[in-house]
């Protein structure tokens, strides 16, 4: 087995093992985030400063019985949380996370960092996205609940409502790059431009593309379900939507499958639209370093808006994706193409 290999493969293995534990991590600082806004301690008992909390957790739901409704699809009730986290850790794998290494020399070669390099690779992300929704669909259906099937219809009108918008913007910024590969359009963002000629700004598209940017985020949120646009599971309606009758670590399927959807459509807004690894003051090389504080950023404000925003009105959510976001949309990529033509982009 060659080194170039053996080090692709512990590329994979990180990849695997950093989204796996991210969830744990995620939840964490979830709670001492929604701590901090409504100025209580949070975890504090578990560890030092509660950050053993999530090892908790975990040892408790193992520990739970599992629990299935006599009346469930036993098979697609056990399908659709494995279904979700399938979906949520395959999307990942097309995301790049920092310029190509050859680990400090130790390789002849230089290897890519991320799991497999497809030239199409914002398209397999986005398919495969796309199939998440069908894990919540199949576990409201199949839990044979009222409140689950409310959750999963919910989840499924959600998608198809903010899709097309995710999509759009999308389109905005493959205009721009003239390609489909994550990696090309984040070298496409290197380097600057000079304002006046003199002041440097970085060649991020999100200054070309603010609204595209705006976009894509308030989609994304949509996507993974997060509040305000939390319908599928909104407690206060439906109990907890789509995996009520769920326990033990089906639940945690579930509740891993969101926060790694989380870091996947971060990341991919970082790629996008933010330079991905590119950034100052650091060599490429450790790129990767600004990459995980960009993600860190945009996953903060997902926090930031649950434990800020309201819920929003479910005609309201509806109103907003078809009559304001898709136009936006529409309209964002008329004007990219407006102006790519202009330009001889």
């Amino acid at each position: 087995m060659s080194a170039a290999l053996i080090a692709q493969l512990v590329v994979i293995g990180f990849t695997f093992f950093m989204l796996l534990n991210s969830a744990a991590v995620l939840v964490l600082m979830e709670r001492k985030v929604a701590a901090f806004i409504q100025q209580r301690l949070g975890p504090y008992r578990v560890g030092p400063w509660g950050a053993m909390q999530p090892l908790a957790d975990i040892i408790k739901l193992m520990m739970k019985e599992e629990l299935r409704p006599k009346s469930a699809d036993t098979f697609l009730f056990y399908l659709a949380p494995i279904l979700c986290a399938t979906a949520a850790f395959a999307a990942f794998a097309v995301v790049p996370f920092g310029a190509d290494t050859t680990f400090f020399g130790l390789l002849d070669e230089p290897v890519k960092l991320m799991a497999t390099d497809v030239n199409v690779g914002l398209l397999v992300i986005f398919a495969i996205t796309s199939m998440g929704v069908y894990g919540i669909v199949l576990a409201g259906w199949a839990s044979n609940s009222k409140y689950s099937l409310l959750g999963g219809l919910r989840s499924s009108a959600q998608m198809i409502s903010y899709e097309l918008s995710y999509g759009l913007s999308l389109a905005a910024v493959i205009m721009l790059a003239g390609t489909l590969s994550l990696r090309e359009v984040v070298d496409a963002q290197a380097g600057y431009w000079h304002l006046f000629g003199v002041l440097p700004i970085p060649k991020w598209y999100i200054f070309l593309q603010p609204l595209g940017f705006f976009i894509f985020m308030t989609a994304g949120v949509a996507e993974t379900n997060r509040a305000p646009f939390d319908f599928p599971e909104a407690e206060q309606e439906l109990v907890a939507g789509y995996h009520t009758e769920y326990s033990s670590m089906t639940f945690a399927l579930f509740f891993m499958a969101e926060y790694i959807n989380m870091v996947t459509v971060s990341a991919v807004s970082v790629n996008l639209f933010l330079g991905g690894w590119h950034g100052p003051f650091l060599p490429e090389y450790l790129g990767w370093m600004w990459f995980l504080l960009k993600v860190f950023a945009l996953v903060f404000f997902y926090i930031w808006m649950r434990w800020t925003l309201p819920r929003y009105r479910y005609d309201h959510l509806m109103e907003f994706g078809w009559k304001w976001l898709l136009p936006a949309a529409t309209l964002n990529l008329l004007v990219t193409a407006g102006v790519v033509i202009w330009m001889g982009w």
